[in-house]
């Protein structure tokens, strides 16, 4: 401690500034596809493993979405950094990259990102959580945000709970400005234009999925765009 308290003073003695260490900006990386998967369906069958040991959970699964206990995801190598904390606006959680996704890996080789989320493992699970997953996936593709602040909206809620599949825990309509406002962050909402044939479902109307849009348009975070 004293020596840097004397650095410091030389510093400025000498008119020189020091480096400031700043935090990271987050950004915003779009159009990810997304699923989910959980013990039922896991590598292997019945079991919470992962293929990464973060924060100290020793090749499990688990999570709440908190910053501080964030739920674990699955995804391609390279993809995210391993360990790596996201936000996610669909589900109002932070996820950690914590597992190996085979399906994901393909889907990054051929140029399509995608990350798979843990549902968590429970005695009740089985094809009923394997339908729960399937009812929780987007149509459309999703914004996650990269090395996101601390403190933004948390639905505690969970996706699976002893039974119960928690899908109204899901929030399509977004803006990734609200939880990104920083360098790197997303365009603002696009104009619902209009001339196609069903008006209101045009080019940058909101949209929950993939038949809210007109003509061969399709629902991407929460737009409608063209294939």
């Amino acid at each position: 401690m004293q020596q840097h308290l004397i650095v410091s003073a030389a510093a400025v003695l000498l008119g020189t500034s020091l480096p400031l260490i700043s935090a990271q900006q987050c950004s915003v990386v779009s159009n990810v596809r997304v699923t989910f998967f959980g013990s039922p369906d896991n590598d292997p069958p019945g079991t919470a493993n992962t293929a990464y040991n973060c924060g100290g959970r020793n090749y499990q699964a688990g999570g709440v979405g908190t910053y501080d206990n964030p739920l674990t995801f699955a995804t391609a190598p390279g993809e995210y950094e391993t360990c790596e904390l996201v936000y996610a606006p669909y589900l109002r959680k932070y996820l950690r990259h914590e597992d190996y996704c085979q399906t994901c890996t393909e889907n990054w080789q051929s140029g399509i990102a995608h990350i798979d989320v843990w549902t968590g493992i429970v005695a009740d699970g089985g094809q009923a959580q394997i339908e729960c997953e399937n009812a929780l996936t987007p149509d459309a593709n999703q914004a996650f945000i990269r090395n996101p602040a601390r403190g933004l909206p948390v639905d505690l809620t969970a996706l699976w709970d002893f039974g119960t599949c928690n899908t109204q825990a899901t929030y399509l309509n977004y803006n990734t400005r609200d939880y990104c406002s920083g360098g790197g962050s997303g365009p603002n909402p696009p104009t619902c234009q209009t001339g196609c044939e069903w008006e209101g479902h045009c080019i940058g109307c909101p949209c929950s999925s993939w038949d809210d849009c007109s003509d061969d348009f399709t629902c991407t975070n929460g737009f409608c765009a063209r294939p």
